[in-house]
């Protein structure tokens, strides 16, 4: 019963420390801040069954990461709902004031305007700065599928968010794929 104490604090830890973390890469995911705290509560509780497997906590974060992009993709398979997107986005709590705001709103609308496919492999390629083979590996699809979808997801940030280009490092000439 001891050692059943010391996992669950150490997973009340780590719960602690990694959720505000999570729910990021959730509301990339998802792009709602509902969807994405349910995704999160959803992949930390088969976090928490796994918990005892696990063989050290550092796994943890890349466990409840893997779950929760597992479990987007099956959301996506069920919901069949076409989205559509909104002129502006409702403010988020604790919304950043400082002058990264405008980017991080820019690169949101945009991420809202892809499909969920788009959405998740630009997640993983750039944000969670994954390869095309692990990206595939996390959602479960060919190489050549992450490879498309990140061609097509680009091309569609091009034509949505213009103004990202001057964020990179690459001229508009040489990003195209």
């Amino acid at each position: 019963m001891a050692g059943q104490d010391r996992d669950d604090g150490e997973f009340e830890a780590f719960v602690r420390g990694r959720t505000r973390a999570l729910l990021r890469v959730g509301y990339l995911l998802t792009g709602d801040q509902h969807l994405a705290e349910d995704l999160v509560q959803t992949a930390l509780a088969r976090t928490h069954r796994a918990w005892g497997r696990l063989e050290e906590t550092g796994n943890a974060e890349a466990y409840t990461r893997k779950v929760m992009y597992h479990l987007q993709v099956s959301w996506w398979r069920r919901r069949r709902v076409a989205e559509s997107p909104v002129a502006d986005l409702p403010e988020t709590r604790g919304a950043d004031p400082s002058s990264g705001t405008a980017l991080r709103l820019t690169v949101e609308q945009a991420l809202a305007r892809l499909t969920p496919r788009q959405r998740a492999v630009i997640v993983l390629r750039f944000f969670e700065d994954l390869s095309e083979a692990q990206t595939a590996a996390v959602l479960g699809c060919s190489l050549g599928t992450v490879k498309s979808q990140t061609a097509r997801s680009l091309a569609r940030l091009r034509v949505v968010a213009p103004e990202l280009l001057e964020h990179t490092h690459q001229t508009p000439e040489r990003s195209r794929p």
